[in-house]
């Protein structure tokens, strides 16, 4: 007897953009369990939407060229966007305004936040050079009520610059541990991990191909626990090739899992409680799940038109996204019962 054909949950699917979805991530959890999901884009124009249901919130437009990820900030206050017009800006994500233009002298590629501080921000791309920017030295001037501050132009220059002479490739990511004092870069086919204080790379890991996506997965305290995948703490969850690698601890660096997938990998997400992992396929458009224990694959996601590019769960782990190369964002369900938009059922199995 064969078993029954699941039935998957509906997905939700986020229209807005009119070119390739780069990037995206959510905000960590607010008041009454709400959060914020922020997408880059190629159409240059990076989308604030609400992070349960995949509304549009607001568009921040000034961009001349593509952005390759978006950020928002500890707070929630701020979002970075990374671009192709030779910059990263730092918007208000209650009004829209844009606070601060960092200009570089060639493409951004990277940026992240510390985990807990929102006034500090780190930036890699075609230059091949780390830098962390101090927001705090210089605050965009109170303006007079009804018109929109001037945005402070802060200059590469004014950084500091970690690691230097380090990188040979493009930086595509950079991840900030939750040690603050550790700063990881994947660039190439390499994880470099730098300590800030003496502003060096104290270790590198070279994977079985280039770097595809690097994200840290981390649940909101009040729902992680001690029994999560890395015990509570974030964990770095990183797509080469076909190899799908997991690293734990403070500072991001203890392997954890290192999984070999039987095609390549776009990009991959973690479901710490749910002890599953979700890769986008490359070549393909199709999102598959494997259990995290045994490597099953348990599901496979159909629907986008193009590859996977970024993988993001939600801080409280009840929704997963996915950003596709046809433009269009996606919410899976990963949780039982009502939630969001969705009705109710057993998410993967059961009813809309």
């Amino acid at each position: 007897m064969t078993e029954p054909a699941r039935r998957q949950t509906v997905p939700l699917t986020c229209h807005g953009h009119s070119r390739p979805v780069t990037h995206l991530s959510f905000s960590p959890l607010e008041k009454e369990d709400s959060y914020y999901m922020i997408s880059s884009c190629k159409d240059g124009n990076p989308m604030l939407r609400d992070g349960q249901t995949g509304d549009w919130i607001g568009t921040f437009l000034g961009h001349k060229g593509a952005t390759w990820q978006a950020r928002l900030s500890p707070d929630a206050s701020t979002a970075a966007t990374s671009s192709a017009d030779f910059s990263a800006k730092i918007w208000d994500t209650h009004t829209g305004e844009l606070l601060y233009v960092l200009k570089h002298d060639h493409i951004v590629r990277a940026i992240a936040y510390p985990y807990e501080n929102s006034g500090l921000l780190a930036t890699g791309g075609y230059e091949k050079k780390l830098r962390i920017f101090d927001l705090a030295d210089q605050r965009p001037a109170t303006s007079p009520s009804g018109t929109s501050p001037e945005p402070v132009t802060i200059d590469a220059s004014k950084a500091f610059e970690i690691g230097e002479g380090v990188h040979k490739d493009i930086i595509k990511f950079i991840v900030w541990a939750r040690d603050p004092n550790v700063i990881i870069t994947a660039s190439g086919d390499t994880l470099r991990w730098f300590d800030l204080p003496s502003r060096r790379c104290v270790r590198e890991a070279k994977l079985e191909g280039e770097i595809k996506s690097c994200e840290l997965v981390s649940l909101a305290p009040s729902h992680s626990a001690p029994t999560d995948i890395g015990g509570g703490l974030p964990v770095l969850a990183v797509a080469a090739g076909k190899t799908a690698y997991f690293w734990g601890g403070s500072r991001a660096e203890d392997e954890l899992k290192r999984i070999t997938l039987p095609h390549g990998i776009a990009s991959v997400g973690l479901d710490l409680k749910g002890r599953k992992f979700v890769v986008g396929e490359e070549p393909g458009t199709w999102a598959r799940v494997y259990t995290w224990d045994e490597g099953q694959e348990i599901d496979v996601h159909k629907g986008h038109h193009g590859p996977i590019w970024s993988i993001a769960f939600s801080p409280d782990g009840n929704l997963y996204a996915t950003g596709s190369e046809d433009g269009t964002i996606k919410m899976w369900k990963n949780c039982d019962g009502y939630y969001g938009l969705w009705r109710g059922g057993v998410s993967g199995s059961g009813t809309d």
